[in-house]
C-alpha cells in the first residue's frame, strides 16, 4: 500500500495544494492571502499537468538524421509527449502576468482605500 502511495506521489501532492489554494482563495478575507491561494492552486495543477505527462523509460522526442536516413527509433512508446510541458510553460507565463497585474491592482487599491480586507473594502465601496 505504501508503494502504491509514494508511486503517486505528485498527484497526491497536486492534490493537497489544490485543496490550499481552494481555501486559501475561498476562505480567506484578506486579498494578498486570496491572490497567494490563487498562486499555489495554478501551481498545483502544472504539477498535476506534468505528472500526468511523466512515462517511466521514456526520452526526449528528438530524432537524429543524417544523409537523410534517421538514426534513432520511430516508435512513439519510447518518447515523452511534449504537448503538456509546452503548455504548462505556458500556463507558467500567464501565471506570473496574472500575478503581477493583480499585484498593481492590489497596490492600487490599498493607496485608495488603506485596506486589503475583502468585507470591509465592500462596505466602503457601497
Amino acid at each position: 500500500m505504501i508503494d502504491e502511495i509514494a508511486a503517486r506521489f505528485p498527484y497526491w501532492a497536486s492534490g493537497v495544494l489544490i485543496a490550499v489554494g481552494l481555501y486559501g482563495m475561498i476562505g480567506k478575507r484578506s486579498l494578498v492571502k486570496k491572490l497567494i491561494g490563487m498562486n499555489i492552486f495554478q501551481s498545483a495543477i502544472i504539477l498535476f499537468f506534468i505528472a500526468g505527462s511523466m512515462r517511466d523509460g521514456a526520452t526526449l522526442p528528438i530524432l537524429l538524421i543524417e544523409d537523410g536516413h534517421i538514426l534513432t527509433p520511430v516508435d512513439p512508446e519510447l518518447y515523452v509527449n511534449p504537448l503538456p510541458h509546452v503548455l504548462m510553460l505556458t500556463a507558467i507565463v500567464v501565471s506570473v502576468a496574472i500575478t503581477g497585474v493583480a499585484l498593481a491592482f492590489l497596490i492600487r487599491i490599498y493607496r485608495e482605500y488603506q485596506d486589503l480586507d475583502e468585507e470591509s473594502l465592500l462596505k466602503k465601496v457601497r
